[in-house]
């Protein structure tokens, strides 16, 4: 099956409802910034591409209700603030937020502040430009993640045994997936190779949408608690490790759902290698390193309930990172989409020369 998680209708988003799956294969329908703000922050979509698209959407919703630069920079820096950890969302609002002072600009400046069929026109116009340049970065995610897909299948060895940690498929992204794209691109190639999953708690996306898509594709997967990952390693049964990113660090260190570290700490004592696949865009040169990654803190309630229900009792300390950041030492290589690099060549210009 196909998977669009973001769709423009013409005049609003649709998303998959991952909140639902895999339970329901349900859509929402958003035409405002506010209503795009919400389904960031409550993960109706998730995934750092994803995200990304889906702020440079809200952006362009926005400017139907505005298009002064002061007013779109606020709304710009509301969405940004719904998930800090990941850089794609900063990146796609920037950029889109960029567009609208350029276009008002060079197209209206001078213009009669006081002639609304002038204002009116200003408003079409940056609207317009905004929702072109959002479908453009849907496709150029798209685009991008089949080219990650294409350097990270040269990697995996014949009838391998991939482990992946969270939800790097066609639902975190435009719709084929940075972690998840590899594995497609390879499977394509051999479909020997297999899939062990970690379930990924406290939100399940390994087991909710990983599972849900690579099984409905028809790719061999197992899934695993996130505890289990060492006990298969040492057993001979993990070949490599393929995950995605919410943001990468100057240096290399690279930020993904938490629970990532641990996997990658696991696979260094185990000599298995330990890969991460993202878009240059996830590249962030402002940190130098990962210890300057924000890390988002979500509900308590996601560790403490399960499908509604508290599985602990009340009054029990909980913290809740959504993050955690692997040193650049633990991976042995960085695919994006104009090949793979260690992680102390991705600050090289050649790489992100057409970021």
């Amino acid at each position: 099956m196909t998977i669009n998680p973001i769709e423009w209708t013409g005049k609003s988003v649709k998303l998959i409802d991952q909140t639902k799956l895999p339970y329901e294969y349900t859509f929402v329908e958003i035409n405002t910034y506010q209503e795009m703000a919400t389904a960031i922050k409550d993960m109706i979509v998730r995934g750092a591409p994803a995200i990304g698209v889906a702020g440079a959407f809200g952006v362009a919703l926005a400017a139907k209700e505005t298009t002064e630069i002061k007013e779109l920079e606020k709304i710009g820096e509301y969405l940004k603030s719904t998930r800090p950890t990941a850089v794609n969302l900063m990146w796609a609002v920037d950029k889109q937020i960029n567009h609208a002072k350029k276009i008002k600009q060079e197209r209206h400046s001078g213009l009669d502040p006081e002639s609304h069929e002038m204002l009116n026109q200003v408003q079409h116009d940056i609207y317009d430009v905004l929702v072109r340049n959002a479908l453009e970065i849907l496709n150029d995610d798209l685009n991008r993640c089949k080219k990650i897909g294409e350097h990270g299948s040269s990697i995996i060895p014949g009838g391998a045994n991939i482990l992946t940690h969270c939800n790097a498929g066609a639902l975190a992204t435009a719709g084929y997936g940075t972690a998840l794209g590899v594995i497609r691109s390879a499977f394509a190639k051999d479909p020997k190779i297999k899939v062990f999953a970690n379930e990924t708690r406290p939100r399940q996306q390994g087991a909710r949408l990983t599972a849900w898509e690579l099984v409905n594709e028809g790719i061999p997967t197992t899934l695993i608690t996130d505890g289990m990952c060492g006990y298969f390693m040492k057993k001979g049964m993990i070949d490599l490790v393929v995950v995605g990113a919410d943001r990468i660090a100057a240096n290399g260190d690279a930020a993904n759902k938490i629970g990532t570290y641990t996997v990658a700490l696991a696979a260094k004592a185990h000599d298995i290698p330990f890969y991460v696949a993202a878009p240059r865009s996830t590249i962030d040169m402002k940190i130098k390193s990962g210890d300057m990654i924000e890390i988002e803190e979500r509900d308590r309630t996601e560790v403490t309930h399960i499908n509604g229900k508290s599985i602990c009792p009340e009054g029990v300390n909980v913290i809740n990172p959504g993050f955690d950041v692997t040193p650049a030492g633990l991976i042995a290589g960085i695919i994006t989409e104009t090949g793979i690099y260690k992680p102390s060549e991705i600050a090289s210009s050649a790489i992100l020369s057409h970021k």
